[in-house]
């Protein structure tokens, strides 16, 4: 198996060794890793594109590579570049360092790198591991996902939903704050939302007096409903959650041509 993968932490984050050894035990002794990455941290930045400007790449070691862009273009570097005569089988992005359940989806970096394998026609998986008391201060906070990360992929690419639609199920895999040995099992869940939190911004002013705007965010520990991610993951279980780019509300179309045509 041909493997490629990325992220939006950077080329140099921690969670992309753990995506690395997650990637070789999947792809086996005959298989092939792929890295492209970006060259700086790309966090919150969707599924952006860099249209109208030039992206840099750099071979840093073979099969390694550093691109001056979002995660989605290295995805398109790889595809287009790196690997343009041999696809890979599978695009990985990931391991995210804080989950990507809830609302964070749809900010994600890492989910915009598996997005856009999607779009291009690849099986595609997000990886994030979710922080909290039970793990940030673990010797390796990854332990979650560096213990059950290849059982997780191997299972999605054996028995998931993989279809050929024109937008493609991808996966979003969040890891719970806690030690691998606290992990309970597995649940497919439905994206939730956390009430009474969310992204605001707050203004500083800098000792020469120009104004800055910080991005603020709020409590991740706030449950969501039973059946989503943010609540099983916060229950101890790794989060599956099977998304589509299509942003369209189905359920509101037959009533709003009923209104409106």
């Amino acid at each position: 198996m041909r493997i490629l993968i990325t992220n939006d932490d950077g080329i140099n984050a921690p969670g992309l060794k753990v995506l690395e050894a997650i990637a070789a035990e999947v792809a086996g002794p005959d298989g092939e890793v792929w890295t492209v990455a970006p060259a700086f941290e790309q966090s919150g930045v969707g599924h952006c594109i860099s249209y109208v400007h030039p992206t840099m790449i750099a071979e840093l070691a073979p099969r390694r590579y550093a691109a001056e862009g979002t995660p989605a273009d290295c995805v398109l570097a790889g595809l287009y570049d790196v690997l343009s005569d041999s696809r890979p089988d599978l695009v990985l992005s990931g391991v995210n360092k804080g989950n990507n359940a809830a609302e964070n989806v749809l900010y994600s970096g890492t989910i915009g790198g598996a997005m856009e394998a999607a779009l291009q026609g690849l099986p595609a998986i997000a990886l994030s591991q979710y922080y909290g008391p039970a793990n940030a201060h673990l010797d390796n906070p990854f332990e979650a996902a560096a213990n059950h990360g290849a059982a997780v992929v191997r299972a999605l690419v054996d028995q998931g939903h993989w279809d050929k639609a024109d937008y493609r199920i991808f996966y979003n895999v969040n890891f719970p704050p806690a030690p691998a040995a606290d992990v309970r099992g597995r649940k497919v869940t439905a994206q939730g939302f956390r009430t009474d939190t969310g992204f605001g911004m707050a203004p500083h002013t800098a000792p020469n007096g120009r104004r800055f705007l910080w991005i603020t965010g709020g409590p991740q520990h706030i449950p969501t409903e039973p059946g989503t991610d943010a609540h099983a993951n916060l229950e101890g279980y790794i989060s599956i959650t099977p998304l589509r780019a299509d942003l369209t509300a189905h359920e509101a179309l037959d009533d709003l041509k009923a209104a409106l045509e």
